[in-house]
C-alpha cells in the first residue's frame, strides 16, 4: 500500500511541476477559480496520500483479516 501511496505523490508533483509556470498568468475569475480548484484538490489528494504513507488511518478490513492470515501462519 506504501508503494502507490509514493506513486501517487510523485504523480502528483509531476503535475504540479507542469501546471506551476502557467498559474501566474490567470487573468480572469473563471481561471482564478480553477486554478484554486486545482490547488485544492492536489492538497487534498497529497494530504491523503502522506497519511497513508505515514500509516495514519486503519487500512480497510480486507487487509486488516489478510495480516491477520499472515500472523497466524508465521507461528
Amino acid at each position: 500500500m506504501r508503494n502507490y501511496a509514493i506513486l501517487r505523490l510523485l504523480l502528483a508533483g509531476f503535475l504540479l511541476y507542469f501546471a506551476w509556470p502557467v498559474i501566474p498568468y490567470a487573468n480572469t475569475t473563471v481561471e482564478m477559480v480553477f486554478w484554486g480548484g486545482w490547488l485544492g484538490f492536489l492538497f487534498l489528494v497529497v494530504g491523503a496520500n502522506f497519511a497513508t504513507f505515514l500509516q495514519m488511518t486503519k487500512p480497510p478490513i480486507m487487509e486488516q483479516q489478510e495480516s491477520e492470515r499472515r500472523k497466524s501462519h508465521n507461528y
